[in-house]
């Protein structure tokens, strides 16, 4: 009986003392882990929509309360103006969930560029709405506050060959961020000037 409490007390130290460990690497390394997430999965489609901007908006971000869940928002500055932001946003493409960043103009609502950062869409098909820069540069200059359909839905973007229900991902992406804007302007027009001054 003695030896078997032992042992269980020496499994439960060893227990803790490794949960322990476990969480201080976790905390060490967290930042450092979201920082890489960034800079290659969603850098990418970030740097590809802010081309031209003055800033790092991979370090240049805030985080702002969307209902129940924190969003990253990164901003861009234009000609000493820091005027535009991109968020991630989710679709619903053939093979699951589709990340999609969307960049918009804070002073005119349009759409400066989308970007598809994840997905598990059929390679050479589907994956094209990652890869095709004419499929995502048909939203550049809509306003972010219409809704988006592809034509076979009677709206006005044109599907991936072979891919609709991919692009139909896409665009509720991109609806889903226009409701996200909608909600949110006014919080991120402040907290873009509190960060500035």
């Amino acid at each position: 009986m003695r030896e078997m409490l032992k042992l269980f007390i020496a499994v439960v130290v060893f227990s803790c003392l490794s949960g322990g460990v476990l969480a201080a690497i976790q905390n060490f390394t967290k930042e450092r882990i979201e920082y890489q997430q960034l800079k290659f999965v969603k850098g990418p489609a970030i740097k590809s929509i802010m081309e031209g901007c003055s800033n790092d908006p991979l370090s240049d971000r805030l985080k702002i309360a969307d209902k129940d869940k924190e969003m990253q928002v990164f901003i861009g500055e234009f000609d000493g103006r820091r005027n535009t932001v991109a968020f991630e946003t989710f679709g619903k493409g053939f093979g699951g969930a589709m990340g999609v960043i969307v960049g918009v103009n804070l002073e005119n609502d349009e759409i400066v560029g989308v970007g598809v950062t994840t997905h598990s869409e059929t390679p050479g098909v589907g994956s094209k709405a990652k890869t095709d820069p004419e499929f995502t540069a048909q939203f550049k200059g809509l306003s972010l506050l219409d809704p988006f359909k592809v034509k076979a839905d009677g709206g006005e973007i044109d599907a991936l060959s072979g891919a609709t229900i991919s692009s139909r991902g896409v665009c509720g992406a991109v609806v889903e961020a226009g409701e996200i804007y909608k909600r949110l302007k006014p919080q991120l027009l402040e907290k873009i000037k509190q960060k500035q001054g």
